[in-house]
């Protein structure tokens, strides 16, 4: 593409070319990162980003002797080849490469859920639905990204603009109809999802979280809100839930494009809302009925359990049914959906201890399923966590005071310190566990390894041990560095170590 059809299209007040008179190859890539940058692939146009540690801008003249053909900046830069100067690069380079790639995002049925908690699992169900139905499906979120060819592990829930259009580039290459993603908030609220419009949009939940990022809960709200006032496109539904009091505002504000749904029935009756209601659950799985505000239902079996689970199978319903999928693809996605990693992901073994690896890292994702686990059986609960380092340090004494009051026994440990002391951090939690005023037991171990080994040690058969907070990562951040580790892979070691065995996973 000449680079004066890309300046001409792009949605960008405020934009200028300048330094346009030198030859120009046709433009054919985007990168924003100049170590990518390379002449041997075609024109490329480097775009300067700045972040929180480094400036795009400075790195200009890198990109140049790597032989970029042109500069998107936020200001005219002393090199001597075109640039493209907008006001916000970030918010910009994701639609040009949309428009590089050939709009790719219009050739999907594009589907993107937010909320603080549940985004992963819908988006897995929704996917398993769609699978069902026999059409190609890609996926973009925080575990993997699926081109609807193969999945590679996810490096952030929401990549940066050029590179969701790249997967989405791929998508339409394999063949894919529908594209699931994940949309954080600040992905939305740096622009990242410039170049995408999305044809269904759920939202499950606001919870106190990333406030260090967006300062305030009305602000996140907003945040979020844009993916249904700013990114959709004619013919739009959204599946909202009608339990969240943030939720209600979205119903209220977008009402003829909304269908709620709720499992809870004394905010909002079956007349008005799709509604679930678990019918039977025990620790391998649930059976959910499904309720239409038609009057239509039917049951689920599912081998997630927990009413928020109930929400997110409900959530994915929802869009599947939007999108004509009948009750017997929904029923059969829904029961052949994978265990998703890090997401209530069990492990029984042979001793008779059931483990639980989760990513809840908030205190209503830790109350809610501190709160399943206690109802399955009866069995004593013991419980690992750590809070991050640089995230939202009022929840950590929150968390650490619901820990006591729901769990038999609680490990602290370490997350992500990134560039706090793990110490202090797990003295923050320990306060929450004294304030409590339950004599529960407690111990601090801040060594990750030898903490869950110590809790699965204690563990005694008929327990269930929930190990929790870093859920799918593959790494603990100490903010200078990075080292290799995996909550699933390491209670697997533990077993094999110990000799025990893998029991069969029934389901409901």
């Amino acid at each position: 593409m000449k680079l004066v059809e890309l300046f001409d299209k792009l949605p960008a007040p405020g934009k200028s070319l300048v330094n346009c008179q030198a030859a120009v190859p046709d433009i054919i890539r985007l990168e924003y990162d100049s170590r990518r940058v390379t002449k041997d692939l075609g024109g490329m146009i480097y775009a300067c980003v700045k972040g929180d540690n480094f400036d795009g801008h400075n790195f200009a003249e890198d990109a140049v002797s790597l032989g970029a053909a042109a500069i998107l900046s936020e200001f005219e830069l002393p090199v001597d080849i075109p640039q493209i100067v907008v006001p916000r690069t970030r918010a910009v380079m994701g639609a040009a490469a949309s428009i590089l790639y050939g709009k790719p995002s219009d050739k999907l049925t594009m589907i993107g859920f937010t909320g603080t908690n549940g985004k992963t699992t819908t988006s897995y169900i929704t996917r398993a639905i769609l699978s069902e139905s026999g059409a190609g499906v890609g996926m973009i979120g925080t575990i993997v990204y699926d081109d609807g060819a193969q999945e590679s592990f996810a490096d952030r829930t929401t990549p940066e603009g050029p590179d969701i259009q790249s997967m989405l580039s791929r998508m339409v290459t394999n063949g894919a109809k529908y594209c699931v993603m994940e949309v954080s908030s600040h992905g939305l609220d740096q622009g990242r999802l410039e170049g995408c419009l999305f044809d269904r949009v759920g939202f499950s939940n606001l919870t106190p979280e990333h406030l260090e990022y967006h300062e305030n809960m009305e602000r996140y709200f907003e945040a979020k809100k844009t993916l249904f006032s700013a990114y959709v496109r004619g013919g739009w539904i959204g599946a909202v839930s009608a339990d969240d009091e943030y939720g209600r505002r979205l119903i209220s504000e977008f009402g003829e494009r909304i269908r709620g749904f709720a499992v809870n029935l004394e905010l909002m009756p079956v007349g008005r809302n799709y509604v679930a209601s678990v019918v039977e659950s025990g620790i391998n799985g649930m059976s959910v009925l499904i309720q239409y505000p038609n009057g239509r239902s039917f049951t689920v079996q599912s081998p997630l359990i927990g009413n928020f689970n109930a929400s997110n199978i409900l959530e994915s319903v929802v869009i599947g049914e939007s999108l004509g999928m009948d009750h017997d693809v929904i029923r059969a996605g829904i029961l052949r959906c994978p265990q998703i990693p890090g997401r209530l992901e069990r492990h029984s073994f042979s001793n008779g201890v059931t483990v639980f690896v989760d990513y809840a890292h908030s205190y209503d994702g830790m109350k809610q399923i501190l709160g399943t686990l206690s109802g399955l059986q009866k069995a004593r609960i013991r419980v690992l966590w750590g809070a991050g380092g640089d995230r939202t340090p009022l929840k950590r004494p929150i968390i650490g005071e619901i820990m006591a009051k729901m769990a038999y026994h609680v490990v602290i440990t370490t997350d992500n310190p990134r560039s706090e002391n793990p110490s202090a951090i797990a003295c923050d939690v320990e306060s929450g566990v004294k304030r409590s005023g339950i004599n529960v037991r407690c111990d601090t171990i801040l060594d990750r390894r030898e903490a869950i080994g110590f809790i699965l040690d204690s563990a005694e058969p008929g327990d269930i041990v929930l190990v929790a907070g870093k859920g799918p990562e593959r790494f603990i951040d100490f903010g200078t560095h990075k080292i290799p580790f995996d909550d699933s892979e390491t209670v697997r070691e533990w077993a094999a170590e110990r000799s025990l065995e893998v029991m069969r996973d029934d389901r409901a």
